[in-house]
């Protein structure tokens, strides 16, 4: 039965007449349009998903006929390919690619020359010792001119097998160019089918864009890359430090006058963040250690299990048996003020961003600036304001972990349904009612995972911070890296991994604990 269902329906479909697209698709191409209806046609019949068709246009001018069809795509493919096959064919036709390793062989044969004028300066004045040092520093220069040459003779000799390559990938790509642009060019036609702003027929002004481009991107690559000597408006942007100096000395006035203005607003800023600071490295490192390990091992028990607290008492063994249990703890502590102060105020605005759309568009790309700035760029303006020390390392890790918490809160609080909202409304309760029982109970789990994230990339400053004085597991790992003492480094950062490790999987258990919980 279902044989003969089938058999109907190939016959149905078989009965269908062939629309034909012949005048859809000259109005598309406009010039050459009899060319494209049966190149088109020859395309949409192929079973396999390719057909052989070769357009001669394409091959020809390549990334110029592209631009006159409108395919920008393609355009920029074929004129990449080509730059740099030309670029190749040009050194191996024009460029004098051994002629720095000849003028090194012409260098190394006057300091010959010189070495061999003080050897024999040397013996005639009785200095056998020293005649024979300059000898042997002549016979170092003999060989490494003799290397120069041999490498300058390579390269010279590689000229003509670059040529041959740059050759046959031109035909290669000349051939590729021919058989993709009508089945590049059909898929275009079938979006103009249904968007007819989608660009269609030959445009010439548009051609002579891509003329004009190809002819300036060619010729300038071609002039860096296959003369000996290119021009220095070519190597070099012509303009001077005129204005980096006199920006620079601009930035320079406005950070020292807003610095001694307001000195006493950071220095209230610090004195907040050190009073945190100081409660916490007592509450860490002034508790008596077995307290503090207890402790810690009792809440990743409760917060994630026993494996977790297993693997948490491993870790706190690791860091105390090395003596990195008090430059944990100041790290710990550190990292868990700016992580409160993170918190403290990257929920509140999340809330607002949530509710108000003016003040999220003016947040995001200060978030985007806070994420994308380089962490050693954000420290001289703290370092200007606030000076070295923990505080202003505090500073510097808010700046990178504050975003995730604002972000991730605003996205939990706006995936809230809008009906239980409403409903929520409609039986009368307030926005602070809303907020407190609905919202953010609903957007718990993506507030949680904003607090792991925050938590893990203030972590992951300490190593920044130390360059301003924070001190902790840091400055080991800073002083291994200038001193190059692999060990230390290497103990260090594992004490710091052990650290994140931890705080990880205690965050993760909450935020399951807290899922269930939902």
């Amino acid at each position: 039965m279902a044989e003969k269902e089938t058999l109907s329906t190939v016959e149905i479909l078989e009965e269908i007449p062939e629309v034909d697209i012949s005048d859809s698709v000259r109005d598309f191409a406009g010039q050459n349009g009899d060319y494209y209806v049966r190149e088109f046609k020859k395309i949409q019949s192929s079973q396999s998903g390719y057909c052989w068709t070769f357009n001669i246009a394409s091959a020809a001018f390549g990334p110029l006929w592209a631009t006159a069809r409108g395919l920008w795509g393609l355009f920029w493919i074929f004129a990449v390919c080509e730059m740099v096959l030309l670029v190749m064919l040009g050194s191996g036709l024009w460029s004098d690619l051994g002629a720095d390793k000849f003028e090194r062989a012409e260098r190394l044969q006057a300091n010959y020359e010189t070495m061999l004028e003080r050897a024999a300066t040397a013996r005639e004045a009785g200095d056998e010792e020293g005649a024979q040092s300059f000898e042997k520093r002549s016979e170092n220069l003999v060989r490494a001119r003799e290397k120069a040459l041999a490498e300058g003779a390579a390269l010279q000799a590689g000229g003509t097998n670059l040529m041959i390559i740059a050759i046959v990938g031109l035909i290669i790509l000349k051939v590729f160019e021919g058989c993709s642009a009508n089945i590049a060019y059909e898929r275009q036609y079938s979006r103009w089918r249904g968007d007819r702003t989608v660009r269609s027929d030959f445009n010439w002004a548009i051609g002579a864009l891509g003329v004009a481009i190809v002819s300036f991107v060619y010729i300038v690559t071609l002039l860096r890359f296959t003369t000996s000597n290119p021009s220095e408006l070519i190597t070099d942007f012509p303009i001077g430090n005129q204005y980096y100096l006199a920006i620079a000395s601009w930035i320079d006035y406005w950070f020292d006058l807003a610095s001694s203005n307001f000195a006493f607003l950071f220095q209230g800023v610090s004195r907040g963040i050190r009073i945190i600071l100081d409660g916490v490295e007592t509450l860490l490192v002034g508790t008596p250690w077995p307290v503090v390990m207890a402790i810690i091992v009792i809440f990743a028990y409760r917060s994630a299990g026993a494996r977790v607290a297993v693997f948490t008492a491993a870790a706190l063994a690791y860091i105390a048996v090395l003596g990195y249990w008090e430059k944990s703890m100041a790290t710990v502590a550190l990292l868990g003020t700016a992580s409160f102060l993170c918190v403290a105020i990257g929920i509140p605005l999340g809330v607002l961003f949530a509710r108000n759309q003016r003040a999220f568009n003016f947040g995001r790309p200060v978030l985007d600036l806070m994420q994308t700035l380089p962490s050693f760029v954000y420290l001289i303006p703290i370092i200007a304001f606030f000076g070295t020390g923990k505080p202003p390392g505090i500073l510097a890790s808010m700046i990178f972990g504050l975003p995730p918490i604002v972000r991730l809160t605003t996205l939990g609080l706006r995936q809230v349904p809008k009906d239980v909202v409403e409903a929520a409304r409609a039986f009368g309760a307030t926005n602070t009612q809303i907020l407190r029982n609905i919202e953010i109970p609903l957007a718990t789990p993506s507030i949680m995972a904003g607090v792991n994230q925050t938590i893990l990339m203030c972590l992951s400053m300490v190593v920044i911070a130390a360059l301003i004085d924070a001190k902790g597991l840091g400055y080991d790992v800073l002083v291994a890296l200038q001193y190059a003492a692999k060990g230390q480094g290497i103990l260090a950062g594992v004490a710091i991994l052990f650290c994140a490790i931890v705080i990880d999987r205690v965050i993760q258990g909450k935020f399951k604990d807290t899922e269930k919980g939902g």
